[in-house]
């Protein structure tokens, strides 16, 4: 197994490290943020850097195998969708945006195995793709070192840094969940015409 397939299978590994943290109870905090936070938002960042990594790697060393485009795109859905079930359960994000991201990404999931089996071609990811992923990414991060709900900012209870800190991670979810849309329509675009065989 060559080094990116390594990192993917890596990166999967982080994700149940992340989900068990909350259940230790760890106190203390850093700059009023809990530790748990911290920590969480340490793993998220490491796994999201392996994702970068693995694909550079593979194809700087002439390193793609079918195992690694079959995982890779695998391990990133299961790293997004657990971050983002974890915010929902710390009441931090509403339900429908991750049920957004997970209808997109069962479409799509779809759509590459059908196209894949009638030998079609996968269209590459679009500007609205990159901007998905990079916008979730950020969108993350932050809201797990953010105290407040999403879209608190708009109750008029938040003053200051700790308003303009919620407004920008609010504005993030909300451009990742357009980005997620309009990239799932995107795809969509392409399928038609296996969707019409």
């Amino acid at each position: 197994m060559n080094l990116p397939n390594k990192l993917t299978i890596f990166r999967i590994l982080l994700v149940p490290i992340m989900v068990i943290i909350p259940f230790f109870q760890i106190k203390g905090e850093v700059i009023g943020i809990p530790i748990n936070c911290w920590l969480i938002n340490l793993i998220f960042i490491i796994a999201s850097i392996t994702d970068k990594l693995d694909g550079y790697l593979a194809r700087k060393n002439n390193q793609v195998t079918t195992f690694g485009k079959f995982l890779d795109p695998l391990a990133d859905k299961i790293l997004v969708i657990a971050a983002m079930m974890m915010l929902v359960e710390m009441t931090r994000l509403p339900a429908w945006i991750p049920i957004i991201v997970i209808t997109r990404e069962f479409l799509v999931s779809g759509y590459r195995l059908v196209a894949v089996e009638k030998g079609g071609k996968v269209i590459a990811a679009s500007n609205w793709g990159k901007l998905k992923t990079v916008t979730q990414m950020i969108a993350i991060i932050l809201a797990f070192v953010d105290k407040n709900a999403f879209g608190t900012c708009f109750m008029g209870t938040l003053q200051g840094g700790v308003f303009w800190f919620n407004l920008i991670v609010t504005g993030m979810m909300i451009i990742q969940t357009i980005a997620t849309i309009f990239s799932g329509i995107d795809y969509m675009k392409g399928a038609k015409d296996l969707i019409k065989d």
